[in-house]
């Protein structure tokens, strides 16, 4: 390269035209990838931003030469084509982790999933008569079977399950709940909230930590729909408490002609307790308590896609089916794909725990994890280097997205600490901020001037990956 070619120069006069720089080797590569359009887009730009610095005599020939400016069009079309979602490694130590996607699908949805994505599918036709068929037939009598309910309909979250409820069961009517039932079930969305939205009158009776039969008894009214149960799935009231149990209210609806609703959250199709897990009611319990209604997420405990379930007396789903709002809230063929299969594990139970991906993770034994933390250690540690000092340590998941929130699981990974408390703080930003900015980054937590990262997620087919990366964040981190 020339002296001159350093020297800056005091116009934009040297600008390559946009023509000149579509004609280099690379951005024909990059109109073949991009399309003629978007190429061109990203060459003007580039040279748009070299415009007053070039003008102020602020750069170099160099810098102007059609091949830098390719260069520069080229990062630009990275960035603006690189998929904003992007899979990350949860190391959180929280399994249903809300912000990272809640419940992975097993292999058996994934495939069901790309199936409908690629080929058409009876979504609304029925194959044996030819004629137009129900989407909620494609999984009405799986969840019929595995919860014991009447009938079933399938919503695109929890949420829309209870509002449709209401909407459908409710509206202009009293509803009846108690006020230590009242939560807020994430984001901001309260049952009162909801409960108004849906035009239903929120009765609250008993108080926040006791509530009692007569509380529920003596507020019925000709005014009132029906009476409500909420699973505080999210929460956990100990001490001098009182609640009313789901058959104790549908006795007492029941009794004056009401059904009884009840919004299990986090719903469960099998007693955990038999995988070492603390147990949680199931669906199959509360429609045997009594419940007419049970409305619950697929993307939680259930282990498959986003989705509100809505299972119950046959009556009554066919009434919320024929409400309006059913067809704003409905969900499409991708998610009854993933449904589908995911329900069907359930029929093998002797399997599920292998199967089915969100309970093989809760169920991962400690040592496996320790052996993982054991045989990663000294590749992280030379990774982050002697900032930092990188140990195992045994650690304690949770289940997450509201569920069993004071229950924990022994798990194991690894602890990053830096050399100098006093800058830990500047430190574990800058090391978490690597991390982040991994091709799959990595997404730990931080507590106790100490980053942790928990392995319970970290599956063996994935391992590979993470480990090739840590050359990476060697390089993120000599750069800071």
């Amino acid at each position: 390269m020339s002296t001159a070619e350093h020297a800056p120069i005091s116009s934009a006069a040297r600008l390559p035209a946009v023509d000149r720089v579509l004609g280099t080797p690379a951005l024909k590569a990059l109109i073949a990838e991009y399309g003629n359009t978007a190429a061109t887009q990203a060459v003007r730009a580039a040279i748009d931003e070299l415009r007053p610095a070039a003008l102020a005599g602020e750069v170099t020939a160099e810098h102007l030469q059609p091949d830098a400016i390719a260069r520069q069009a080229a990062s630009r079309l990275a960035q603006k084509f690189a998929p904003r979602l992007k899979a990350v490694f949860n190391l959180t130590g929280t399994v249903l982790h809300t912000n990272l996607g809640r419940a992975l699908l097993p292999d058996a949805a994934v495939n069901a999933v790309v199936q409908a994505l690629t080929t058409p599918a009876n979504l609304e036709f029925d194959l044996a008569t030819g004629g137009r068929g129900d989407r909620d037939d494609l999984v009405n009598d799986l969840l019929r079977e595995l919860t014991g309910a009447e009938a079933a309909t399938v919503v695109n979250n929890n949420a829309a399950a209870v509002l449709l409820t209401l909407n459908a069961l409710a509206a202009k009517k009293e509803v009846i709940v108690s006020r230590g039932e009242l939560v807020e079930i994430g984001g901001a969305f309260r049952i009162p909230d909801i409960m108004s939205r849906a035009g239903a009158r929120l009765v609250e009776v008993g108080t926040t930590n006791r509530t009692h039969p007569k509380d529920y008894a003596d507020n019925i009214t000709d005014d009132t729909a029906l009476l409500m149960k909420v699973h505080c799935s999210n929460y956990e009231v100990t001490g001098f408490t009182k609640s009313v149990t789901e058959a104790e209210v549908a006795a007492i609806a029941h009794a004056r002609g009401l059904p009884l609703a009840v919004d299990l959250g986090s719903g469960t199709l099998v007693d955990l307790a038999q995988y070492g897990l603390p147990h949680e009611a199931t669906v199959r319990e509360t429609i045997e308590a009594g419940a007419d209604i049970v409305t619950f997420s697929g993307d939680k405990l259930l282990g498959g896609p986003q989705a509100g379930l809505i299972v119950g007396n046959k009556d009554l789903i066919a009434k919320i089916k024929k409400n309006p709002l059913k067809r704003a809230l409905r969900v499409g063929k991708l998610t009854l794909a993933a449904l589908e299969p995911v329900l069907q594990l359930y029929l093998t139970p002797e399997h599920l725990a292998e199967r089915l991906t969100t309970l093989r993770l809760f169920t991962r034994p400690q040592a496996q994890m320790k052996a993982q933390a054991q045989a990663l250690v000294a590749a992280l540690q030379a990774a982050v280097g002697t900032e930092y000092e990188v140990s195992t340590a045994a650690m304690l998941s949770q289940i997450g997205s509201g569920a069993l929130p004071v229950d924990t699981l022994p798990s194991y990974g690894l602890a990053i600490r830096p050399i100098h408390i006093k800058r830990a703080g500047r430190a574990l930003g800058k090391l978490e901020a690597a991390l982040r900015s991994l091709p799959r980054p990595v997404i730990g937590r931080i507590s106790d001037d100490t980053l942790w990262l928990d392995l319970r997620c970290l599956e063996t087919r994935d391992e590979a990956t993470f480990t090739q990366q840590l050359t990476t964040l060697a390089s993120a981190m000599n750069m800071h």
